[in-house]
């Protein structure tokens, strides 16, 4: 975990009258290409431009939920929806990237997705084969619906389409498929805390518009400091303890810069 954390804004072209007198229009175009290429491979992950977008702005007044109904939910679910899509649209843009939107799907029952079976404990699941994030609306939410909880949960699995999108899912996908098992398991904590990290990150973002109460989330992020591991009991989304730590990373800095879980010590993503 690097102590130096650069959150710094992304500079825009700097060069001197001198430089660009002798720079040739096939040079420039040539240059202008370099820097619109993201990296790819393992650099995607490890070298990212969003780690140097800086802060992440955000503006969210998504509102309540009114308890019992499903179309209140639905209707939160697609208007964060609409948030995260516009600060993360921004914040490729800094990158000089590409970005996309993920879909939404919203299900209020647990079925297969383009990837398979519905992961067992998961109330939420982003599909990298079809760009999908589907949203479970369970009961239990249904009688007491939380907007900030309900918010990480989503911002979560958008983090995944961002991760997508910036080339690390893709990079992760083909190094664990090639891994052993426990090797495996490693990729996906990375994978996970990442994620959790960038949710944070959100979050934090839109503590005065949405708004997220500071005392409350530091509440979700003590649980998951508690039990977030029981979740998961094949370890692969990381240690209660680095959930929380990485989670708190995000809320602290909000910054994607501190979120590079991959390049952190096999301590902080065991």
């Amino acid at each position: 975990m690097s102590a130096g954390l650069v959150l710094a804004l992304m500079g825009v072209g700097t060069a001197g009258a001198a430089e660009a007198s002798t720079t040739t229009p096939q040079e420039a175009t040539v240059k202008a290409a370099a820097q619109a290429a993201p990296p790819r491979g393992k650099a995607a992950a490890t070298s990212s431009p969003l780690y140097k977008t800086g802060t992440l702005a955000g503006n969210c007044p998504a509102g309540e939920i009114q308890r019992g109904s499903t179309a209140a939910y639905k209707r939160f679910l697609q208007t964060f929806t609409n948030c995260l899509n516009r600060s993360w649209a921004s914040e490729f843009k800094q990158a000089r990237m590409p970005f996309s939107k993920p879909r939404l799907r919203i299900i209020t029952t647990k079925r297969n997705t383009a990837c398979g079976r519905w992961l067992t404990g998961a109330a939420g699941v982003y599909c990298s084969s079809d760009r999908t994030m589907y949203m479970l609306i369970t009961k239990t939410e249904l009688r007491n619906p939380s907007p900030v909880g309900i918010g990480r949960l989503m911002a979560h699995e958008y983090a995944h389409h961002v991760q997508q999108v910036a080339g690390i899912m893709p990079w992760y996908a083909q190094a664990s498929w090639r891994a052993s098992k426990s090797a495996k398991l490693a990729y996906s904590r990375r994978l996970e805390l990442q994620a959790e990290c960038l949710s944070a990150v959100y979050m934090r973002s839109v503590q005065d518009t949405l708004p997220v109460d500071e005392a409350y989330y530091q509440q979700i992020i003590d649980w998951f400091g508690e039990k977030g591991a029981d979740i998961w009991p094949q370890n692969d989304h990381g240690s209660s303890a680095n959930q929380a730590r990485w989670m708190q990373r995000g809320w602290k800095y909000g910054a994607p810069a501190a979120c590079n879980t991959w390049t952190s010590p096999s301590r902080y993503v065991s």
